[in-house]
């Protein structure tokens, strides 16, 4: 266990803060994941805007990577493209 005040705090405010990143990294990867399921073309226009920007949000934040933020984007982008 922790001896200093300080290292208690610091304790508490990094589990609040995973249990805050996990559930929002989780939610995009199954708005990802929904988006990547759909075949209708409207659909997945209507969820496009919403899903890049919840991964923009996370990039910024430091949840994930930018770069990781920029490959998904690209990839649901082109997925979106290719719909009928």
């Amino acid at each position: 266990m922790a001896n200093h005040k300080s290292s208690i705090k610091r304790i508490r405010q990094s589990e609040r803060k995973r249990v805050h990143n996990k559930y929002y990294g989780r939610t995009t990867r199954n708005a990802v994941r929904k988006l990547q399921a759909t075949t209708d073309k409207n659909e997945a226009i209507e969820l496009l805007p919403k899903v890049s920007s919840m991964l923009d949000k996370l990039a910024k934040t430091n949840v994930i990577h930018k770069n990781k933020a920029a490959n998904l984007k690209s990839q649901i982008t082109k997925y979106v493209n290719t719909l009928a």
